[in-house]
């Protein structure tokens, strides 16, 4: 997977760094991602996720983590053609994730747990909603969890 990590915070371990590039393979692995996949993933403090959270989702406080996911295609835009004997690998971009550290320290505090196990946890949370999973319905949060779960388990970071 292409990755770049933005830490506009500039407090992030190299190990931190480390583990979210890991996970994130390991997780594109895990749900079959082409090899030439491309997101983002940027570690903010809580004023910037807020300010993020109440323009995009008129929402007036912090959160933890944000999927901004990238539509494939809309209908609103006439389709490429190429020739038939060509043949592109186009990569497939499926957006970017914003991740509160604020929010890592707190959570796996009040959750009990480490802070590497929160922030595994809120990067694939984001990952799978950038790959257009959700949990607004019983059905939907049991399949997202579960898979949560399944992919922090075999990676090692269970709770």
């Amino acid at each position: 997977m292409d990755l770049e990590i933005f830490d506009e915070t500039k407090t992030a371990s190299p190990e931190w760094l480390e583990l979210i590039e890991k996970l994130l393979n390991y997780a594109g692995e895990y749900i079959n991602l082409p090899d030439n996949t491309e997101m983002s993933v940027t570690l903010v403090d809580n004023a910037k996720i807020h300010e993020i959270n109440r323009q995009y989702r008129g929402v007036d406080k912090a959160t933890d983590v944000i999927s901004f996911a990238i539509e494939e295609d809309d209908g609103s835009e006439e389709p490429i053609i190429f020739a038939e004997d060509e043949d592109f690998d186009f990569p497939k971009n499926i957006g970017d994730i914003f991740v509160s550290l604020d929010k890592v320290k707190e959570q796996a505090e009040y959750l009990g747990h480490s802070q590497e196990r929160e922030l595994g946890f809120l990067v694939v949370h984001g990952f799978l909603h950038l790959n257009g999973y959700d949990h607004m319905q019983p059905n939907d949060e049991k399949e997202m969890f579960g898979l949560q779960r399944k992919i922090l388990d075999a990676y090692g970071l269970k709770r």
